[in-house]
């Protein structure tokens, strides 16, 4: 996986997405190249939490792909949508791996965020969409530690990482626990 994301880091294409992005909410860093290097410094934070070596390069491979096409995006389009940053991320990402279950990830790793704002704005979320991101990922530990990288960063709200691990354990054997989301870095 290594050698993969040294191809994905030297594509011109993807060169050009990561320099994509202003300021805003949840991303006061701005361009997308800016938020993979806070990601890479959470991996390493987690680093000894990882249950193997392999889990490291996929949770790396994440990193470089899942907003690296905003700039190709249609904005607030659905998960599912052609032109949503996560269908162009796993559609890209397929390139390079055949895992179903790591496109998958990438494909919804936005989902948890999803289902916290419609949880925190009304005290309920779509159970039937948490019970399809339930099937469609499988390795729930690798998933969550992906939410834990994503979500530690400036302008997010921590709380929302907790409030999701939970829910999954609710329903799913994970080694993740709400103890290791990252301290605040505001």
């Amino acid at each position: 996986m290594k050698e993969v994301i040294e191809k994905i880091k030297a594509d011109p294409r993807y060169q050009r997405n990561i320099e994509y992005g202003e300021p805003r909410s949840g991303h006061p860093e701005g361009k997308v190249k800016f938020h993979i290097a806070d990601l890479e410094a959470n991996l390493e934070l987690l680093r000894e939490k990882m249950p193997g070596e392999e889990e490291y390069w996929k949770l790396k491979f994440m990193i470089h792909v899942h907003d690296a096409f905003k700039a190709e995006a249609e904005k607030n389009s659905p998960t599912l949508h052609p032109r949503n940053h996560a269908t162009l991320a796993r559609e890209y990402a397929s390139q390079f791996t055949g895992d179903a279950d790591l496109l998958n990830m990438i494909q919804f790793h936005d989902e948890n965020y999803k289902l916290w704002k419609e949880y925190s704005q009304t005290g309920s979320y779509d159970k039937q969409g948490f019970q399809n991101l339930l099937e469609a990922v499988k390795n729930w530990d690798l998933f969550l530690l992906f939410m834990i990288i994503d979500g530690c960063t400036r302008g997010k709200d921590y709380s929302k990482l907790g409030w999701f691990i939970n829910e999954v354990k609710k329903y799913k054997e994970t080694i993740v626990e709400t103890s290791w989301v990252l301290p605040s870095v505001e």
